[in-house]
């Protein structure tokens, strides 16, 4: 029981200090659960608030942020972010539109997934800044 030989870790390329911005506590801690046994350095921020709080003090890879927040949105966040480090920006929304796509990647997402994640294709993403 629980013997994982021959088993290959599913550890990234490369470990990436990842800001994860998310209103939804069960959705943070699933996905700051997730990215951290991939092997990934997380941080956790629940408000637009917080997360330029730990932005200002703490340097990332990536940030990993909703756009609809309670007291802001993650465009802003992403904005803030990219003035002080230059940090990758993976949006997380449930708007895909092409209009969306093009909002999030002019305020600064270089990568825009939807609700619910896929979470498959956020390793993929990561894989590729990692790279």
């Amino acid at each position: 029981m629980g013997d994982d030989q021959g088993k290959t870790p599913h550890k990234a390329a490369r470990s990436l200090r990842i800001l994860v911005v998310e209103d939804h506590d069960e959705t943070l801690r699933v996905l700051s659960r997730l990215l951290t046994h991939f092997g990934h350095e997380i941080s956790m921020a629940d408000s637009a608030r917080s997360a330029l709080e730990i932005v200002e003090s703490k340097n990332f890879d990536v940030v990993l942020c909703d756009i609809g927040l309670p007291d802001g949105s993650g465009y802003d966040v992403i904005s803030q972010a990219k003035k002080k480090w230059p940090v990758k920006g993976v949006a997380l929304t449930g708007f895909d539109t092409e209009e969306d796509i093009e909002r999030s990647k002019k305020a600064g997402f270089d990568f825009h997934l939807t609700k619910p994640v896929d979470f498959h294709e956020l390793r993929t993403v990561l894989g590729q800044i990692g790279s």
